[in-house]
């Protein structure tokens, strides 16, 4: 049975921690491993991307492989081909499939019928490739993951899940502050508050995401950023945070909503870390799956 990557629950903390390590070997030495010399990975786009589309792209390549970009219009998805029929044919030409678009649920479906791993590149609720790519990010930052506290302000979305369920594995200690009507459902770990500045509090990280997802409804932001304006990191907020703070986020930023210009562009933050680190370790994944008996 081939091994799946939809929601990041599906690794073991052992194995989580193995996964981290190599991605920081393949780092180091990008182009050392031929994982996938000769074979070609299908990357289906239903969703806008920059750094999911470039990081796997050039990530595949530096594994010696072919990235086989798909979006949704260019498939006869679009014509009314079932999601089974797809995987199956897929599955006879490509040694994985990435797909990034809005339900869960077809993701799931997906993986149900594929003989290949299947990888969520970005669902409505989850973003498990970026939540690898945060968790190399505070390990290079700060040695290791266990004890570290993360702080995450604003919409208690797809990426506050992805930190929460990656994140217990690593041993992070996170804490989601959000407005009502916004927070993240409870999670094992995870200490849930609707104040930015008591979850801030002596925290090593603090992490933030767009306030207007593209999954939302355009019609309800003026609501979203008047009931999400008391969370935006600031100097201010990231000073009540550790002494040795960092701030994070996973983009697009939008600066003077979620986080201030001085933040994102400032001495404090790890975020074009985070960037680069997509593609680190998303390659350390796909050796992984690929390895699967």
């Amino acid at each position: 049975m081939p091994r799946h990557f939809l929601t990041g629950a599906e690794l073991s903390a052992d194995e989580l921690d193995r996964l981290l390590v190599r991605a920081s070997v393949l780092k180091a030495a990008p182009l050392s491993s031929d994982a996938l010399l000769r074979r070609s990975v299908a990357l289906i786009f239903q969703a806008a991307s920059t750094r999911t589309r470039t990081s796997f792209e050039s990530g595949i390549v530096e594994l010696g492989g072919h990235p086989m970009v798909l979006r949704t219009d260019e498939l006869q998805l679009s014509r009314g081909e079932s999601i089974r029929d797809t995987a199956h044919v897929l599955s006879r030409h490509v040694a994985a499939v990435g797909i990034r678009t809005g339900p869960d649920e077809l993701v799931a479906e997906f993986a149900e019928h594929a003989s290949i791993p299947v990888i969520n590149m970005l669902t409505r609720g989850h973003h498990p490739c970026q939540a690898l790519a945060d968790l190399l990010t505070l390990r290079e930052a700060f040695g290791s993951l266990a004890g570290l506290k993360l702080a995450y302000v604003g919409d208690g979305n797809n990426v506050a899940r992805s930190l929460a369920i990656l994140g217990h594995l690593a041993g992070v200690e996170l804490r989601v502050a959000a407005p009502p009507g916004y927070q993240l459902e409870p999670l094992p770990g995870v200490i849930l508050t609707d104040d930015p500045r008591a979850a801030v509090e002596g925290a090593d990280a603090v992490y933030t995401d767009v306030w207007v997802s593209m999954s939302d409804d355009p019609a309800s932001a003026d609501a979203r950023r008047r009931a999400l304006g008391p969370y935006r990191i600031d100097d201010a907020l990231l000073d009540r945070a550790a002494p040795h703070a960092i701030a994070l986020h996973c983009l697009p930023a939008h600066p003077g909503d979620e986080i201030t210009a001085e933040v994102l562009y400032g001495e404090r933050q790890w975020i074009w870390e985070q960037a680069e680190n997509r593609r680190h370790a998303q390659k350390a994944l796909l050796e992984l799956l690929l390895a699967a008996p």
